[in-house]
């Protein structure tokens, strides 16, 4: 299951996995074609944030024509960088979907492989532990690499910022803001690694009984750095680059707890009433979970700090908590677990795993669309009835291991190596 795994896969193996994704069409979803599109928009000259694919040159462009539903009427939710990754994959492919779709993978490709990388570097001694968990895991690989996701890169800028926030000095704290800039700017959620970084500074301040000013400083340089980066992209992005995530932001997926509730005690609130209290409930979950995940890691890996071990508390209390979610949302957890497999006895990442592949076969193959009628059925169950309580398993396990930690009875990281 990885928790223990000691070896690392050999180099060539890695890199046949990886061009395997490259000689691979993406799957799983039709994200890939959105993203295609996008860029394409944003290459001649439109506004990805305002324009339907379906609409783009009156539905005959040979890229934007190819999106899939049922993502035609539907602009860009992506963040200005992920917009001049995805033009400058349009600029690359050219006319042929095909092969923008391709240059989009080898970014993704690359991504994977930096984040692997710089893991080795954040956890030195658990090297065999990042292989099982990321780069082999066929949980990880089969929902975000093979299907080509925009959340890969976001991961490498999420990761590189925890790697550059151990480091002291002003001119790393302005380096780390860069980078949590550049993660957020693919995609908005990925700003809780600036959100955890500066959190976990202050929690160490304030336990080391280190000077207020001075981590106020360092904290007041991570947010100048973000700043740096993100004022420019936001410039050239426009104002209407969030315009389509405000509208899209009330969905409720299948695979979720807070499906079952808004179904079932739904009709007796008008649906913008009910939806808004559902997402209410659902943030003070989120904010729940992750007060038990950082109440069951903050003592078992004291060596790897705080704000590594609240961006994977934070990160992990979103993908169970949230009220949409879906397979590839869960990399930076997926990302940050060697360094905590072995805490609690293991227990977190066994869950884990089982919530992974049950998320995974609830979406891939995923959008019902053009399945056959057991295929879907099959689909539909994982998703509507199983997913859902694969995500209650998570919090029970986070409640009995907070218990177990409070009560003195969880093993130290040391103690289970």
């Amino acid at each position: 299951l990885g928790v223990r795994a000691q070896r690392a896969w050999p180099r060539w193996a890695v890199a046949l996995l990886g061009l395997g994704a490259l000689l691979t069409m993406p799957f799983g979803s039709a994200d890939h074609t959105n993203y295609a599109a996008y860029g394409r928009i944003a290459l001649l000259g439109g506004d990805p944030y305002i324009e339907s694919p379906v609409a783009w040159a009156g539905g005959t462009d040979p890229v934007t024509s190819g999106v899939q539903p049922p993502w035609q009427e539907t602009p860009s939710i992506y963040g200005p960088l992920a917009t001049l990754l995805q033009l400058g994959a349009a600029w690359v492919g050219g006319d042929n979907l095909r092969q923008v779709v391709w240059v989009w993978q080898v970014l993704v490709v690359a991504a994977w492989l930096m984040t692997r990388w710089l893991l080795r570097r954040l956890f030195p001694d658990a090297h065999g532990r990042i292989d099982a968990l990321w780069t082999m895991n066929p949980i990880l690989v089969g929902t975000a690499v093979l299907g080509a996701h925009v959340d890969t890169m976001a991961t490498a800028f999420m990761v590189a910022a925890l790697v550059l926030a151990r480091r002291r000095g002003t001119r790393w704290a302005l380096a780390t803001g860069v980078i949590c800039a550049l993660a957020a700017m693919v995609k908005v959620t990925a700003g809780v690694a600036l959100l955890a970084i500066a959190l976990g500074w202050l929690l160490e301040a304030h336990r080391a009984g280190s000077r207020p000013r001075s981590v106020l400083a360092r904290v007041g340089i991570l947010v100048l750095g973000a700043l740096l980066v993100a004022l420019p992209l936001q410039l050239w992005a426009g104002g209407s680059a969030y315009a389509q995530l405000g509208r899209s932001r009330r969905s409720i997926s299948l695979a979720t707890p807070w499906r079952q509730v808004y179904e079932w005690f739904g009709g007796h609130l008008p649906d913008a009433t009910w939806r808004s209290l559902v997402f209410a409930l659902a943030a003070a979950t989120c904010l729940l979970l992750a007060a038990l995940g950082w109440r069951v890691l903050r003592d078992r890996v004291p060596d790897l700090g705080a704000p590594l071990v609240l961006a994977l508390s934070l990160s992990m209390a979103y993908a169970v908590g949230a009220p949409y979610v879906l397979p590839w949302y869960d990399q930076l957890v997926w990302a940050l677990l060697p360094g905590v497999a072995l805490a609690a006895g293991g227990l977190l990442t066994r869950v884990w795993l089982v919530r992974g592949l049950i998320l995974a076969l609830a979406y891939v193959p995923g959008r019902v669309v053009g399945l056959t009628p057991g295929v879907e059925s099959l689909t539909l169950l994982f998703r509507r009835e199983i997913a859902p309580i694969a995500a209650l398993l998570v919090w029970g396990a986070l409640v009995l291991l907070a218990r177990r930690a409070t009560n003195g009875d969880l093993p130290s990281h040391d103690q289970l190596r």
